[in-house]
């Protein structure tokens, strides 16, 4: 994006790159100064696959598309866990408090500024205020001033009961991984709803290892290709981003031999075959994809999370 904003203030009408994978705040920044070329994502062949309606399509982090990027895939957020030690899960903020109370020890998420971390407290804070709407928009201070307290509330009265006493926290996804491994927690999380099989396959994560969403969706994002501006060859980046949303390429990419990355395409506008290849992910710990669709909630604006992010500094970890 720096690259392309340089061309456009010297004025350069011939760029040398024609397609970029992005999302979220890279495009809203590439929007803002006109990088991008459009709208032309609607017309692509393959775009008949898409759910334009979706707001997690139409909007990229809460920005609006308007056909400047063609979505190429998704992640989306869920819960995980032993089923050998955990029979019932818990799907909600009420839930996840008094099962930690029970299990005290057995839960934990990582420190914010990790990008799971992150996450789990914008889940979380999405539960207690019962809303997702206003986080859509840009930023307002004063419905952040009303709304964030009830998420510091909640996490300093789940801390307690946290592992270590909520003392410390996992610096990162990865050490949160390591502790479900070893057992030490029984509930796990991820941005990556075919992670958990992935470290079954593997040996790391035990067989009983399930997934699931919460009662109230959980967060998802897509991704996507743009073709800039000055991109000196925007029909072939058409045929490419094309060539990206087919069901033959997505069916590949969502293969968790390979990425696991999950399919941008509405499994119901897909032809039969394609749809039940890309509607039922391998292996016990991985969610239907229907599942998934059904159970969306899109990103807040960035600016939301980054306040999120430094109340939590403040509010939790320094209490």
């Amino acid at each position: 994006v720096n690259k392309l904003l340089d061309e456009k203030t010297a004025g350069k009408e011939k760029g040398t790159i024609d397609l970029v994978w992005i999302n979220g705040e890279n495009f809203a920044t590439g929007a803002a100064a006109d990088l991008w070329f459009g709208p032309w994502a609607k017309k692509l062949p393959n775009a008949k696959y898409i759910d334009w309606n979706s707001p997690s399509i139409s909007n990229d982090f809460g920005y609006p598309v308007k056909g400047r990027e063609a979505p190429w895939g998704k992640a989306q957020f869920v819960m995980v866990y032993d089923s050998a030690r955990v029979e019932d899960p818990p799907k909600n903020t009420d839930e996840l408090l008094a099962w930690a109370r029970e299990h005290p020890g057995r839960f934990t998420y990582p420190a914010p500024p990790d990008f799971t971390g992150n996450a789990f407290v914008e889940q979380m804070f999405y539960g207690v205020v019962g809303e997702v709407e206003p986080f859509q928009k840009p930023f307002d201070q004063r419905t952040f001033d009303q709304d964030s307290p009830k998420i510091y509330d909640y996490l300093n009265k789940l801390e307690p009961n946290l592992w270590r006493e909520g003392e410390t926290y996992p610096e990162s996804s990865t050490k949160l991984d390591e502790l479900y491994q070893n057992g030490e927690v029984w509930l796990d999380m991820s941005y990556n709803p075919q992670l958990a099989q992935r470290q079954v396959d593997e040996g790391l994560f035990p067989k009983s290892t399930r997934t699931y969403v919460l009662d109230n969706g959980t967060l998802n994002n897509t991704h996507y290709v743009a073709i800039p501006f000055n991109s000196s060859n925007k029909a072939g980046a058409q045929v490419v981003a094309n060539f990206l949303e087919s069901p033959a390429a997505q069916i590949k990419k969502q293969d968790p031999g390979g990425w696991g990355d999950l399919t941008a395409l509405d499994i119901e506008k897909l032809p039969q075959d394609a749809r039940e290849k890309l509607a039922e992910p391998k292996g016990a710990a991985t969610l239907p994809t229907k599942v998934l669709q059904k159970n969306r909630l899109p990103e807040a604006r960035s600016k939301w999370l980054l306040e999120l992010q430094d109340g939590w500094q403040e509010n939790v970890l320094k209490k």
